[in-house]
C-alpha cells in the first residue's frame, strides 16, 4: 500500500497582507521539507487572510491575490521546492458567467490551488458557500462546480474547502465516487466555545461517508472579532483518529498515512451535485516502503494534541483575539480604566498574557463614590501582574462639571463614567496606546453600560463573555497561576465582593439587575438562542423578570452598535451574528400568568 507524509500548516495569516503571509508559506513549506513531506497544505483563503469581507469586491485585490498566487508557485520552485505540492487557499474569480446565480464572469470565487513546477497546476473553488452567522459567502462569492482530485506519489487526493465538509452532500460523497485514497479539507473555522468535539464528529462522519482517510486543515489565530483555533484533525476511512494539532498553536502537522494506490480506472465525468471530475497527475511511483531518505530528520508523526478544557480553552481564546488585534494593527500597548472590579481586572490579566505586562498601562480614576478597597484591589492587580500603574482622580472634573450643569440622578451618574471614557482616550491619543472596553455581554446585553463612557476604545476583550463566566475565567486564571507557582493576578477581593460600577452612595449591580446566574441564563436563550418570550417563560423564569429583561435587550440595540469589536467565543457574538434594526415596534409578548 503506498505511503504518503502529508504536512498540514495551521498557520496565521493576515489580511490583505499576500507579501506577508507569501512569506509565511514559504518558510513553513520549508519546514515541510524538511520533515520530508510529499504533500504540503495551507488553509483556507492562507493567502490573502480570512474573511477578506468586502475587500472580494475590489477587482483590484483579485487580481493582486492570483498576481501572488503566481508569484508564490515561482518562489517555490526558486527555493528549491518545484518537486513538492504545496496546496494554498486564496481568492480567485470565475472564468465563465454562471447565469442561475446572476453573476457575470469575473465573479469572485473562495479558492484554492495546487502549485508544483513552479506553476498552478490546478485551481478549484469552493462549492459549498455558507451564508450563516458570520458568514456571508453568497453576497462575495459564486460556487465551484468541480471534483479536483490530484495523484501524488501514486494515491488520488481529492480536495475541498471548509464548507463543503460542514454541508451534506457535494465533494464527500463525489470523494468516494472519485475512488479517492485521501480527502483533504482545507479551512478557515472560526472558534467557538465547544466547537471542537463538534468539529471531531463531523470529520469522522465525512471520511465514513467518502469512505477514505480524511485530513482537516484549520487556521489559527484572529482577525477582528474572530478567533481560529487550529484543531487540525486527521482520521482514518472509519474515523478513528490518526492525529490531531493542539489549540491556539501556529504549528506543523507531519503524518504518515498508509493509503491505496490510485484506480487506474477510477471515472471521470460528472458524479454527484453535477460536480465535474478534474484529475492532474503530478507522480504515480510510490514511495518505497519505510524510504531511509524520507524519514531522516522528520519530527515523528501521529500525534495527539490534548484538548484545552473549559475555562482554559475560552481564556485562550481571548488572549489570541487580543493579541492579533493589536499586533496585526500595528500597536505596542494598551491602556485600560483599572476601577477594582472583576471585569476591568480580567481585561488587564487578558492583556498582560496576550501583550505582555509591560506593554499594558492601567489607570485608576477614583471619585468621591469610589471605596477604599477598590483603589486598594487596582493597585494590588498593578503589583501582581507588573503593568505599568498611575492613578487620576477625577473628583476634580467632576465638580467643575456639576458646577456648571447641575446634574442629578442618572445624568449625574453617568458624567463620572464619561469623565473616565475622555481621560482615557486622551492618555491614548498623547501617548499611543489603544484602550480596552472592559464591558462583558450581560451588561451590553442589558445596556448596562455609559455611552462614550465605560463603551469607549478600540477593542473590548470579553465583550461576548457573560458576567458569570467572567467570574469563572477569573478564578480559573489564578488557579492556574498557582499551579505554575507564580502569583494569582486578580485580587481574590475583585473576585469576592458584590459587582458595583460605585457611581452613587452604596451601589451594587443588584439594584437595577437581576442576580447574575439568573439574567445569564435568560439572556442566553433570548440572545445565544433566539428564544422567544413564551419559551423562555415556559423554561422556568419568572414572567415580569423575562418581560423586564427582554424589554432592556431590544431598547440598548443603538448602544451596542457603538461598541468596539471584541473577540467572538460564542455561537452568536453581537455584531455580524446577531443583526437587529435599531428602530423597531415588535416586542415580545409575554404570556398572562396562570
Amino acid at each position: 500500500m503506498p505511503q504518503l507524509r502529508l504536512a498540514l500548516n495551521q498557520i496565521d495569516s493576515s489580511v490583505g497582507d499576500l507579501a506577508g503571509n507569501a512569506e509565511t508559506m514559504i518558510r513553513w513549506t520549508r519546514h515541510s521539507a524538511e520533515q520530508g513531506a510529499h504533500l504540503v497544505a495551507f488553509p483556507e483563503m492562507a493567502l490573502t487572510g480570512y474573511p477578506v469581507e468586502d475587500l472580494a469586491l475590489r477587482s483590484s485585490f483579485v487580481e493582486a491575490s492570483r498576481a501572488a498566487l503566481r508569484s508564490l508557485a515561482a518562489r517555490l520552485a526558486e527555493e528549491g521546492f518545484g518537486e513538492l505540492p504545496v496546496i494554498v487557499g486564496y481568492l480567485d474569480r470565475s472564468a465563465a458567467a454562471q447565469p442561475k446565480y446572476g453573476q457575470p464572469a469575473g465573479a469572485p470565487q473562495n479558492a484554492a490551488a495546487v502549485l508544483y513546477g513552479g506553476e498552478v497546476v490546478l485551481s478549484f473553488a469552493k462549492h459549498h458557500l455558507p451564508n450563516y452567522g458570520v458568514f456571508d459567502e453568497f453576497r462575495y462569492f459564486v460556487p465551484g462546480d468541480t471534483m479536483p482530485v490530484v495523484r501524488v506519489r501514486g494515491v488520488d487526493v481529492a480536495l475541498a474547502i471548509c464548507e463543503d465538509l460542514w454541508q451534506d452532500g457535494g465533494r464527500v460523497p463525489a470523494a468516494r465516487s472519485a475512488k479517492a485514497g485521501l480527502l483533504l479539507s482545507v479551512n478557515a473555522s472560526p472558534y467557538e466555545r465547544d466547537k471542537d468535539d463538534t468539529r471531531l464528529e463531523l470529520v469522522r462522519k465525512r471520511a465514513q461517508e467518502a469512505g477514505c482517510t480524511t485530513a482537516y486543515l484549520a487556521m489559527m489565530g484572529g482577525q477582528d472579532e474572530l478567533v481560529f483555533d487550529g484543531d487540525s484533525i486527521v482520521v482514518d476511512r472509519d474515523g478513528a483518529v490518526v492525529a490531531r494539532a493542539p489549540q491556539f498553536t501556529e504549528t506543523c502537522v507531519v503524518v504518515d498515512l498508509d493509503l491505496p494506490a490510485a484506480d487506474t480506472d477510477a471515472p471521470t465525468g460528472v458524479v454527484d451535485d453535477g460536480l465535474r471530475i478534474e484529475r492532474v497527475v503530478l507522480s504515480e511511483e510510490p514511495v518505497p516502503a519505510h524510504d531511509a531518505d524520507a524519514d531522516a530528520g522528520a519530527e515523528r508523526t501521529g500525534a495527539y494534541a490534548e484538548r484545552l478544557e473549559g475555562a482554559e480553552e475560552v481564556y485562550s481564546a481571548l488572549v489570541v483575539g487580543l493579541r492579533a488585534y493589536v499586533t496585526k494593527n500595528g500597536f505596542r500597548s494598551v491602556l485600560i480604566g483599572l476601577s477594582g472590579g472583576i471585569d476591568s481586572a480580567l481585561v488587564a490579566a487578558i492583556a498582560c498574557d496576550a501583550v505582555g505586562a509591560e506593554n499594558v498601562y492601567g489607570v485608576s480614576m477614583p471619585s468621591k463614590y469610589s471605596s477604599d478597597h477598590s483603589k486598594d484591589d487596582a493597585a494590588e492587580l498593578a503589583r501582581r501582574t507588573g503593568l505599568n500603574y498611575r492613578t487620576v482622580a477625577i473628583e476634580p472634573m467632576f465638580d467643575a462639571y456639576m458646577g456648571a450643569l447641575g446634574l442629578t440622578g442618572l445624568a449625574e451618574e453617568n458624567l463620572q463614567s464619561r469623565l473616565r471614557g475622555t481621560l482615557l482616550m486622551a492618555i491614548s491619543n498623547q501617548e499611543g496606546h489603544i484602550v480596552l472596553a472592559p464591558g462583558n455581554k450581560s451588561e451590553l446585553a442589558v445596556g448596562y453600560s455609559t455611552l462614550y463612557g465605560d463603551s469607549v476604545g478600540a477593542y473590548g476583550p470579553i465583550k461576548d463573555v457573560y458576567k458569570t463566566s467572567v467570574f469563572r475565567l477569573a478564578e480559573w486564571r489564578n488557579r492556574a497561576a498557582v499551579e505554575r507557582g507564580q502569583t494569582p493576578p486578580i485580587p481574590e477581593n475583585s473576585i469576592a465582593k458584590p459587582p458595583s460600577a460605585e457611581l452613587r452612595p452604596g451601589q451594587v449591580d443588584t439594584d437595577s439587575l437581576p442576580d447574575y446566574p439568573v439574567l445569564d441564563a435568560i439572556l442566553e436563550l433570548y440572545v445565544d438562542r433566539d428564544r422567544g418570550a413564551d419559551e423562555i417563560v415556559a423554561a422556568g423564569f419568572d414572567a415580569e423578570l423575562v418581560a423586564k429583561t427582554l424589554r432592556m435587550v431590544d431598547r440598548a440595540e443603538y448602544k451596542r452598535r457603538q461598541y468596539p469589536p471584541g473577540t467572538k467565543i460564542s455561537p452568536k457574538g453581537f455584531g455580524k451574528d446577531r443583526r437587529l434594526p435599531i428602530t423597531n415596534g415588535w416586542r415580545e409578548q409575554v404570556p398572562p400568568a396562570g
